[in-house]
This record gives structure tokens, C-alpha cells and sequence, in this order.
């Protein structure tokens, strides 16, 4: 038998308008520039005055090239295969990126299959492989910056100075979180060393990039800082800052500078689909490498907090469906077991708005908020839950390298009748009725113009919770529903769970 509901269409949302601000550069001089943005009633147009951009940048460079140094890693390396009609050189060529590195898809491997059809590939020994870089002195007696991808599977270390004097250098400590290292060279003699600047650039500032592209050894090129904030999804803490200057292999853990001759970031990947520099390349801010550099020169190693969530954005709907004025905060997805948050009775619905009073903008800021906690600290966290602010103080743990969800304890369903869900677009079922053990309801069918699938919902989907309520049969998903629409909810909040990973999805109500 098959129950059929019908729940009114939600009402087009107000589009947004973006307006855009293009603005002119010039090779030299830049002064009293007009800038007239379209789409803007207004009596004057805006004016930027008396902005003076320098003629060339000699001062710069010659004051901090001596700082800047190339990198060289002898890394142990496994046997690597050797393809039959040559190419293999190109395989190398991209060897400074790690493994599973998000720009990684964008070099193409030239090597190909090779060779005679039917020939395969042989194995050849290799006792090591060489890898290069660039990195910058920070201080007079020799620690060195660079990346960790850089120096990743290193046996040994070279640093070649400005001069082109060689030394023997050690590891003080990687990041990988942040792709920074710290190299240590002993010498009787002190060297030229930069700072990193105090305050952040502000996009459209110039930046010199010094560094080793290619190894050819020290290059300058020149651009402005194109953007800030970008998360290119490396890590847990992007943050990254994005420049034009044309940044190539090799480069990768050279600094950014200021024309003050201050570093304002480490350079770290480049967007590229060819390999080759398309004018779009990213370094780790020097608010970032400063803190997690410090720490590598005290302890050798980053201690970071957890707190052990799976956490999603608060979208404008998730905001609605819960009751929140507006979207901000990270939506606990799921709580891990025996983790900080867990232990602290955090659970899934939970929406995190601050912690120690410092406001939670999404996912990202949470992440960098609770890492900056030392392990074992106690921290108060604001949530939102069940329509009002509360305080859970939580005892953070250590991070370790990887953490694993585990799996949750579910229940078999019993209920074996179907529901089509008309307006939202979808027909669930129970699980028995799918062959499936385990608690929640199965979709079934997706409506390809409905909401569900606008909000990329698929068939074989587990709704596990509608509006805060467990579902476990098309009944309990009925029930849900009509609650959620006589609490007045123009947005109904339903936890999914897609391949053992679990996520929140507003779909829209309409009570007219």
C-alpha cells in the first residue's frame, strides 16, 4: 500500500544581486584613478587618489634575495615503473606534490602505457629520488622555512644560499596540516634573515615571489595579492592567500613579499590545468606559519586540540528549519565515539555557535578555533539546540594524524509500506522493503525536477532524522512532517546518511 501527501510548494527565494567593481591597472604610474562602478545611483562617482605604484622593484629584491634559499631532498623512494617507449622523465617532473595533493588531478601524466601492445611495464630498483624547492632564512643562525611537501620522505637535506654556498641542514619538525617545515643549518657565521609582516596584505597590494622554479635558482616575479581567505580544499585550516604572480614548480615553500620586504606568506600550489603557471597560485598566510613555525622550533612538533565532530555549513534553509534568526555556526553532523564532543553530550542537531565566546562562522573558523586550544583544556561551547542558546563545557582531546568515525549501532525496520512525498520529490520505504537492515528509511525514487534532487539527494539515500525526530518507517516520516508543519517550519531539517557519512539537508515548506 502506498500513502500519498502532498505538501505545497515552497515560494521562489529572492535572488541576490552581485554588483562588481572592475578596476584598470597600469604598468607605471597609477595616480588619481576614477573608478565608476555600474548599477549605483549616486550624485559622484567614487575616486581613488593619490595611489602610487612602484616603477620597478630592485630595492626590494636586493635588500631580501640573500634571505631567500633553494632546497634540495634526497628522499628515499619505493621502485618505480618503467614504461616501454620512454616519457617516464615527465612522471618525475610533478614529484614535488603529495600524494592525493587537491591540485594533483590537474598535472597529467605524459608516461602513458608505452611501448608494444601486450608489453607491460617493468619495475625498476631505485635507491633514491631527489626532490627541490625553496625555502627563507628567519633567523641569524640559520632556520629555514619551507614546505613539507617539500621535504616529505627526505633521508637528507641541502640548503644552497644566495651566494651559492652549500650546507648540510636538519629537520626540526613538519606540519603536514599546514604544509610547513623547519630546516636548522650549523655555521660559524650569521645570515641575512626577513620577518613576517604584522598585518595581513589587502587584495590588490603588490608581492614579489623570490624562490628555485624549475631549479634554476633565484628568481624573482612580481604580481598583486588577487584574493584572501581561499579554501582550496588541502586541509582544515585553508586560509590560503591567492596572488599572480607567476609561481611555478620549484617555488613551492619560497616566500611572498610585501614592499616592505616583509613575508606575507609561504608559497605552497598552483592552479593549473597544463602544469605551467596560468596566473593563479596560493601561499599560507605568515599569521599561519608564524604561530605553527614557533611551535616547530620549541617542541619539534604542532599539538592541536579535538574535539571530534563531523560538521557541515549552516545554510539560510538549515537556518530556517531550525529556528535560528541566521545562518551562522557548524550543524554537528554526527559526534564521534568516545570523543571530547560525545563524552560532553554533543550530539547530531547540535548547532555550534561559539566557543569561549568567539563566534563560529562555519566549519572552517571552528576548526581553526579549537586547534589553536592546547589538548586537555576545557572550553565552554554555545550550541543551539532545541530552539534556544545553551553551554556545554567540553574537555578537549589531542589530534592525531587521522581520526575515524565509527560506526553507529542500528536497529532492523519492521515497516514494509511505501510513502511518496509529492511535493518534495521523493518516495521512501523501509528498510526491510529494500533488503536493508539498520534504522531510518530508504529513498526510493527522486523526482529529477523536485527539491530532493535540487538539493542532490539520490536514490538508496538513508533519511535518518526529520526535524530532530528519528524516522525508521514511512509512518514515523509522515508523523515528522506534520509536526514540522504545525510548528510553523517553512523548511523542514532531514539528517542524511550516504555511504557511512552523515549530513544535514533542508528541503522547503509551505503552510499557504
Amino acid at each position: 500500500m502506498q500513502n500519498r501527501r502532498s505538501i505545497s510548494p515552497l515560494r521562489s527565494r529572492r535572488a541576490k544581486l552581485l554588483a562588481g567593481v572592475v578596476a584598470l591597472g597600469t604598468a607605471g604610474l597609477l595616480t588619481a584613478q576614477t573608478i565608476v562602478p555600474s548599477q549605483m545611483a549616486q550624485a559622484d562617482p567614487v575616486r581613488v587618489d593619490n595611489v602610487v605604484a612602484p616603477v620597478d622593484f630592485s630595492e626590494v629584491v636586493r635588500t631580501v634575495s640573500p634571505a631567500v634559499v633553494s632546497v634540495q631532498v634526497k628522499q628515499a623512494a619505493e621502485p618505480r615503473m618503467m614504461n616501454f617507449g620512454g616519457g617516464d622523465g615527465f612522471q618525475d617532473f610533478f614529484k614535488g606534490l603529495p600524494e592525493g595533493h587537491p591540485f594533483e588531478r590537474f598535472f597529467r601524466d605524459f608516461g602513458g602505457q608505452g611501448g608494444q601492445e601486450g608489453q607491460k611495464p617493468r619495475r625498476t630498483p631505485r635507491q633514491f629520488g631527489m626532490s627541490q624547492g625553496s625555502g627563507f632564512f628567519i633567523s641569524k643562525d640559520g632556520f629555514v622555512v619551507t614546505n613539507h611537501h617539500v621535504i616529505d620522505r627526505g633521508t637528507e637535506f641541502t640548503v644552497i644560499d644566495h651566494n651559492g654556498d652549500t650546507y648540510d641542514a636538519t629537520l626540526i619538525g613538519a606540519d603536514k596540516r599546514t604544509d610547513l617545515a623547519l630546516l636548522k643549518i650549523e655555521a660559524d657565521k650569521d645570515f641575512t634573515y626577513v620577518d613576517f609582516a604584522d598585518d595581513a596584505p589587502s587584495v590588490g597590494e603588490w608581492t614579489v615571489a623570490i624562490g628555485n622554479p624549475f631549479g634554476l635558482g633565484g628568481s624573482v616575479t612580481a604580481g598583486i595579492v588577487s584574493a584572501r581567505g581561499r579554501d582550496i580544499g588541502a586541509g582544515p585550516y585553508d586560509d590560503f592567500i591567492q596572488i599572480d604572480a607567476p609561481v611555478n614548480r620549484g617555488n613551492s615553500g619560497g616566500p611572498a613579499f610585501n614592499m616592505k620586504g616583509e613575508v606575507i606568506g609561504v608559497n605552497a600550489a598552483i592552479f593549473s590545468p597544463s602544469g605551467g603557471n596560468v596566473g593563479i597560485a596560493f601561499a599560507i598566510p605568515a599569521s599561519t606559519a608564524q604561530d605553527v613555525i614557533m611551535e616547530l622550533k620549541n617542541d619539534g612538533k604542532v599539538v592541536r586540540g579535538w574535539l571530534g565532530v563531523q560538521i557541515q555549513n549552516v545554510t539560510d534553509d538549515i537556518a530556517e528549519s531550525l529556528g535560528l534568526e541566521e545562518a551562522r555556526g557548524a550543524i554537528v553532523a554526527e559526534a564521534q565515539e568516545n570523543s571530547p564532543a560525545e563524552k560532553a553530550g554533543l550530539r547530531s542537531g547540535d548547532t555550534i555557535l561559539a566557543v569561549e565566546g568567539t563566534q563560529v562562522e562555519g566549519p572552517r573558523e571552528l576548526s581553526k578555533i579549537i586547534a589553536a586550544f592546547e589538548p586537555d583544556t576545557d572550553v565552554d561551547v554555545t550550541i543551539w539546540r532545541d530552539g534556544k542558546e545553551q553551554d556545554v563545557t567540553v574537555k578537549l582531546g589531542r589530534l592525531q594524524e587521522t581520526e575515524q568515525a565509527a560506526a553507529t549501532a542500528v536497529q532492523p525496520s519492521v515497516e514494509d509500506t511505501s510513502t511518496s512525498l509529492d511535493d518534495l520529490g521523493l518516495t521512501v520505504t523501509s528498510k526491510a522493503d529494500a533488503g536493508l537492515d539498520g534504522n531510518g528509511v530508504v529513498i526510493a525514487e527522486i523526482d529529477p525536477d523536485g527539491p530532493a534532487a535540487e538539493k542532490r539527494l539520490n536514490t538508496g539515500d538513508v533519511i535518518l532524522e526529520i526535524a530532530g525526530m528519528e524516522v525508521n518507517s514511512p509512518a514515523d516520516v509522515l508523523e515528522a512532517l506534520e509536526k514540522a508543519e504545525k510548528d510553523g517550519r517553512k523548511a523542514v531539517l532531514f539528517r542524511i546518511e550516504t555511504n557511512d557519512t552523515t549530513r544535514f539537508v533542508a528541503l522547503p515548506m509551505n503552510l499557504a
